[in-house]
Formats: structure tokens, C-alpha cells, sequence
């Protein structure tokens, strides 16, 4: 008996950016190595000063630094087969690559949701019930919300994925997208995705919308607790800080919105590049910045351990 769900494709095409000219081209490939290359230097430094300095030893800093790591691998999953591909001429991507590269960028970026509100949450008890703060958000306790976002995001994609796995590519295998998205994956299929694409959109419509909600109910009651801070002074610095992290959040849920949340087609595939590229790009990048390096405390870590560790390297007097 002849076997089901066989796979006739072996590899994909990525078309990525091919019908820029070469000058633009090349603009983009140093622009977005540059980006990438930052965006790890910043989360790697986030990492290693909230690791050696005592004075980030808190619930907060405990969670951007998962933050930190889980972006490093979100953003590595699709921006350096991207960048290689400016100056590639096959952009060819194995068939399980490919199936690889789909089941981390979702699961990574579903960790993440959860992990948000879980930060979002953390700020809801250090604004709103700061007396309470070190009984409710004691090490454990963060510990166990830290595993449960990522455990989550790996079980609820590993679903999307075995869903996925079983659909049968037989050609035509060009990807008219920089990543193996969900969208021209269901596109190229040769076998009926009408099942699978309703559970996929079940799925990131759930954790999305729940998530964003869950973070809307802190950030709101986070709104009414600076209101109700005497000085002016207090009020646009916590202003400040959460419009900074909102901004974040709205570039976050709006590209995973317009990307997910409505009816897709071959029209707006090119659109869908456009704005995979503030999801995997933009947003890893400006994270650093606004949830860390702006921080007073984070840079006077920054300048203790730097002082610190040239006073190492210097010889003595």
C-alpha cells in the first residue's frame, strides 16, 4: 500500500528580497547584519551583567533575562539564513530546515507572549502592591513562571507542528518569503489545508488575544496607580517607562496581528515580508534599549563592572 503523507520536495527556494535591485541589495545585507550583530551584543551584555552584578539580583531583571536569551535564539532562528541569502545565489533551505526553522520561530515567539505577561505581571505587583512585592514574587515563584512560559510555548506549538508535518509538499518549492512562515508553507502544499490552517489560526489567535488582554489588565491597573502618585515628577517618569515598554508591545502584537490574524493570500505576501521584518528585526532590536540599557541601574552595572574589570586587567602600581 502506498504511503501516505509522502514528501516529494527535498528543499525550498527562498525568495527572500531577489527582486530588489543589487545596489539595495547589498544596502540591506549590511544594514540587517549590523542590526543583528547588535541586537546579540546588547542581549548578551543584558545576560551577562544581571549574571555577575548583585544589584540586578531581582525579580524584573530575572525576567529580561530570559527575555534577553529567549530573543537571542527568536532572532537567530531567521535573520542569519535571511542576511546570508542577499549574497546567495541558490537561497535553497532543506526540506526539515525548513520544518525546523517553522516550529522554533513560533514556539519562541508564543514563549515569549506568555513570558511578556508574566513581566507585565511582575510590574503589576511592584507598582500596585509594593508592600507585598518580595512576599508574592519570591525566587521560586519566578522560577516557576519562567519554566511555565517556556513549557507552554513548546507544547502548544509542538501541536501547530505535528499538524503541520503531516501535509505533503510535491512541488512546485519556492517560498516567496525570507523564513519558512506558516503562509506560503500552506500555500505550496499539495494536500487540502483547510483543517490545518483553522487550528493554526485557533491557536495563535488564542494565546495571542489571551495574552494581550492578561497584559492590558496589569498595564491598566499599573494606569491608575500612577495617577495616583503625588508629585508630577513621579508620574511622567513611570509615564515614561510604560510608554516605552507599549511601544514595544504594539510593535510586538500589531506585526503578529496583521500577519496572522486575517485572511492571507498570495497579495499580500509581499506585505507579510514587509512586516515579518519588524518582528524578527525591529523589535528584537529596540527590546535591549527599552526594557534594560535606558535603565539608570542597569547603567550604573554597566560602568561597576566595566570599572571592575579594567582594574583587573591594569598592572599594579
Amino acid at each position: 500500500m502506498k504511503e501516505r503523507n509522502e514528501t516529494a520536495v527535498s528543499e525550498f527556494i527562498l525568495l527572500a528580497f531577489s527582486s530588489l535591485g543589487e545596489k539595495l541589495k547589498i544596502s540591506l545585507f549590511l544594514v540587517l547584519l549590523l542590526t543583528y550583530l547588535i541586537t546579540i551584543t546588547g542581549k548578551v551584555v543584558i545576560i551577562f551583567i544581571v549574571w555577575v552584578n548583585h544589584r540586578l539580583h531581582s525579580p524584573m531583571y530575572f525576567f529580561i533575562t530570559n527575555l534577553s536569551f529567549l530573543e537571542t535564539w527568536f532572532t537567530s532562528v531567521t535573520n542569519p539564513k535571511m542576511v546570508l541569502n542577499f549574497l546567495s545565489i541558490s537561497r535553497t533551505i532543506s526540506f526539515h530546515s525548513c520544518m525546523a526553522q517553522s516550529f522554533f520561530y513560533f514556539t519562541l515567539g508564543s514563549t515569549e507572549f506568555c513570558l511578556l505577561v508574566v513581566m507585565s505581571f511582575d510590574r503589576y505587583v511592584a507598582i500596585c502592591r509594593p508592600l507585598q512585592y518580595t512576599t508574592i514574587m519570591k525566587q521560586r515563584f519566578c522560577i516557576q513562571l519562567a519554566l511555565g512560559t517556556w513549557v507552554g510555548g513548546f507544547m502548544v506549538m509542538s501541536l501547530r507542528m505535528l499538524l503541520i508535518s503531516k501535509l505533503s509538499f510535491c512541488g512546485p518549492n519556492v517560498i516567496n518569503h525570507f523564513f519558512c512562515d506558516s503562509t506560503p508553507l500552506f500555500l505550496l502544499s499539495c494536500t487540502d489545508t483547510s483543517g490545518v490552517r483553522r487550528v493554526d489560526s485557533i491557536l495563535i489567535s488564542t494565546l495571542v488575544l489571551s495574552s494581550l488582554c492578561l497584559m492590558m489588565l496589569s498595564y491598566v491597573s499599573i494606569l491608575f496607580s500612577i495617577l495616583r502618585i503625588p508629585t508630577a515628577t513621579g508620574r511622567q517618569k513611570a509615564f515614561a517607562t510604560c510608554g516605552s515598554h507599549l511601544t514595544s508591545l504594539v510593535i510586538a502584537y500589531g506585526s503578529c496581528i496583521v500577519l496572522y490574524a486575517r485572511p492571507s493570500g498570495n497579495s499580500s505576501l509581499n506585505l507579510n515580508k514587509g512586516v515579518a521584518l519588524l518582528n524578527t528585526v525591529l523589535y528584537p532590536f529596540l527590546n535591549p534599549f527599552i526594557y534594560s540599557l535606558r535603565n539608570k541601574t542597569v547603567k550604573l552595572a554597566l560602568r561597576e563592572t566595566f570599572s571592575q574589570s579594567t582594574a583587573k586587567l591594569l598592572p599594579d602600581p
